[in-house]
């Protein structure tokens, strides 16, 4: 969320720094440039990973043969990479890959031998690349996988930008914050089945549509709030499994809410993003026709 999904760490402190404001109207010169620039930033986070990425592998307890074979443990697209590049041993969430010596597989451009894996989890983790493929470890929650991206993926060469509501005052929401008394790890599902331990600052309140809705807040490691929302359009010209959408921190008790710029997550472009799923108290009761559409992207 905030356009580059990442892995979650410890909440932020969420003091107001200055006095709450309105915001713009949506016809406004201000907020049409931002909202181009929004859009923009958007289309090309897309572009630089989701839309590359052409493999998730789980690993096995043992060694996990890597390879354009695509009876591999990890297959690599058959046709950008040998039979047999290499194999990565694994053993209770470590994780080594050895290369075999006609591989040419490099880590910051130093050819790669033996190399530990670093999960995406430490912030910095360890990317292999072999010509137009780069290869790396993720960890979420209990289960290690190896996410495959090519520079030159046919997602990539395919994508045209998607389609979004008209912009409408109606969706721009003053909402109150409801803090908690401290910030909770709150369990997320997943689209692998499995809940996610995110954090949870507390809860913002608001009218849309005649109906009072409450949803719940999360964090990524910054002030920003960050929704995971499903609403009555979901499923009916927006992506089935829901939304996200991103709001300032909160100021003297206030967050605006802009559904104009609710988009899709990740696993709407590609099979291979372990998305988070909005929790059944960010279903709203009411359909919000802004933000982002849906038509099938794969």
């Amino acid at each position: 969320m905030r356009i580059f999904v990442a892995q979650l760490v410890l909440v932020a402190s969420l003091l107001p720094i200055s006095s709450w404001a309105a915001p713009p109207e949506v016809q406004s010169p201000a907020y049409q440039q931002d909202y181009a620039k929004w859009r923009k930033e958007l289309d090309d986070s897309r572009r630089q990973n989701w839309l590359t990425l052409v493999g998730l592998f789980w690993l096995r307890e043992g060694d996990n043969r890597v390879g354009g074979d695509q009876k591999d443990e990890v297959p690599l697209p058959a046709a950008k990479a040998p039979d047999q590049v290499g194999v990565i041993e694994f053993h209770s969430g470590h994780a080594v890959f050895k290369a075999l010596p006609s591989a040419k597989v490099t880590n910051g451009d130093k050819p790669v031998r033996t190399i530990e894996l670093l999960p995406d989890t430490t912030g910095k983790p360890t990317v292999l690349q072999l010509g137009d493929l780069r290869f790396h470890l993720i960890q979420r929650e209990q289960k290690f996988g190896i996410r495959v991206k090519d520079s030159h993926s046919p997602a990539l060469a395919d994508f045209k930008a998607t389609d979004f509501y008209s912009l409408n005052d109606n969706y721009m929401v003053e909402a109150n914050f409801i803090p908690y008394d401290k910030p909770r790890k709150v369990a997320i599902p997943t689209v692998l089945g499995q809940d996610a331990q995110m954090d949870s600052p507390g809860e913002v309140e608001f009218t849309l549509n005649g109906k009072k809705i409450r949803l719940q807040a999360l964090t990524e490691g910054s002030p920003d709030l960050t929704f995971i929302i499903k609403d009555q359009t979901s499923g009916k010209g927006t992506y089935p499994a829901g939304r996200f959408l991103d709001a300032d921190p909160p100021k003297d008790g206030k967050v605006t809410i802009d559904f104009n710029r609710a988009y899709n997550p990740p696993c709407a472009f590609t099979a291979y993003a372990t998305c988070p799923l909005p929790p059944k108290q960010n279903w709203l009761p009411t359909a919000v026709e802004a933000g982002e559409k849906y038509s099938g992207h794969h």
